[in-house]
């Protein structure tokens, strides 16, 4: 799944390349239909399309929020697990199964919209505020103050890791960023909140905004202008499950619960055992 930073820098490349261009024509696959576009317009999502220029666009949490050039209408990307755009001349291979382009003149370039499982939307509206949870999301990760974070925090009783990935809480953190901005705070991802101490709550927030801020900085050099990557190749912990711990050498655990995987370090974030979990294996696995 894109998180903050892959679509923090596919932000700002498509605000150097897409802007003010107008949309010569747009083609929809079939095999994307109402599962991948949302007309909530009910106007015709290529005709309304055609002809416009991309006003701006800036992302919000997981979203990425284009204004047409009337500022009346908004066109919003929800990648979700499996979407990515690509930014390429028209005869550009693939990078998956590809259900709407957007095709630019002067030069040639086509913005493609691909996803192989077909779990994300792209909706096309006059109100933000008819696209599913996208008014439900918190502060933006990047833009919340310390203050501010640990007051929203307060409310909640569960485990660390899953009020961090949760977008009513503060949006733009998924699985895998996650796994990273906790071992950053040496902080055990099973931990429940309450169990957090006020100076623990603060080596959280500064290890958010430094993991956030440097995967920026670092997707922005590896990516470049393919967009369509998904450059993860710093990552310490997250999908490391059995090697080496970065920090103290001990093996990376692995633990996979609803389809999600977490990869966390036993030394470097301590913590109790998952209940109803067993010890790990020395691979350090699970």
């Amino acid at each position: 799944m894109p998180e903050l930073p892959e679509l923090e820098v596919v932000c700002e490349v498509l605000q150097r390349k897409t802007l003010d261009r107008p949309i010569q024509k747009v083609t929809v696959s079939p095999r994307g239909g109402p599962l991948v576009i949302r007309d909530l317009t009910h106007q015709g999502f290529e005709s309304s399309l055609t002809g416009r220029r991309l006003g701006s666009v800036v992302r919000r949490g997981k979203f990425l929020v284009f204004t047409l050039d009337a500022k009346d209408l908004f066109l919003v990307v929800n990648p979700k697990l499996s979407g990515r755009l690509q930014l390429c001349a028209p005869k550009a291979k693939k990078v998956g199964p590809t259900h709407v382009l957007l095709h630019f003149g002067d030069p040639p370039e086509d913005l493609r919209y691909a996803d192989s499982k077909r779990m994300g939307q792209l909706y096309l509206t006059t109100d933000l505020g008819l696209i599913p949870t996208f008014h439900q999301m918190g502060p933006d990760a990047l833009q919340i103050d310390a203050e501010t974070f640990a007051a929203r925090l307060k409310p909640f009783r569960g485990e660390i890791k899953g009020i961090l990935t949760r977008a009513s809480f503060v949006a733009g953190i998924g699985n895998a960023y996650a796994d990273e901005i906790l071992w950053a705070a040496q902080i055990h991802p099973y931990r429940k909140r309450p169990s957090l101490t006020p100076e623990e709550i603060d080596q959280l927030y500064q290890a958010m905004q430094a993991t956030l801020r440097q995967s920026i900085s670092l997707v922005r050099e590896a990516m470049g202008e393919d967009i369509h990557l998904k450059p993860r190749h710093f990552f310490s912990v997250h999908m490391h499950g059995g090697e080496a711990c970065p920090r103290c050498g001990s093996p990376i655990s692995s633990v996979t619960a609803q389809q999600k995987i977490t990869n966390f370090c036993r030394t470097c974030q301590p913590g109790g055992l998952i209940r109803g979990m067993s010890a790990p294996r020395a691979s350090g696995n699970r």
